[in-house]
């Protein structure tokens, strides 16, 4: 199996579509309901859904990260192009030792959390 998209539904798709255009460019596809972005493998779309209304009430039930080899870097690139940041980077607790982890949390306009975070590397896992 292969994690392939990330669906985000909105009452607001539009505004959405900017922010994250501001975020990570022009969109790969856009059509007269949905917008989305190719980020490494995966991609990341929003659209409009019947059942979602206003902001997200739990924007930590659901969070979905962006992997980077700098996430230091990418933070302050999201940052300037208008970002809500809502924790700067920062090493997790537990964090083995000698394992390098980096991770930044941001809000979309619809209150979704979304993260950076250091690449994984499957032979450091535990």
């Amino acid at each position: 199996m292969n994690l392939d998209n990330i669906l985000i539904g909105s009452e607001d798709p539009d505004r959405l579509a900017a922010y994250y255009t501001k975020l990570l460019g022009e969109p790969t596809w856009s059509d007269s309901s949905y917008t989305g972005w190719m980020v490494g493998s995966g991609a990341i779309s929003v659209g409009p859904h019947s059942e979602v209304k206003g902001r997200n009430p739990d924007p930590g039930r659901v969070i979905w990260n962006i992997s980077t080899d700098d996430v230091k870097g990418d933070f302050e690139r999201f940052k300037g192009a208008g970002a809500t940041v809502v924790r700067e980077p920062y090493t997790p607790d537990g964090t083995p030792e000698g394992m390098e982890m980096s991770i930044a949390t941001f809000e979309d306009p619809d209150g979704n959390y979304f993260q950076l975070m250091t690449a994984m590397d499957p032979d450091q896992m535990p």
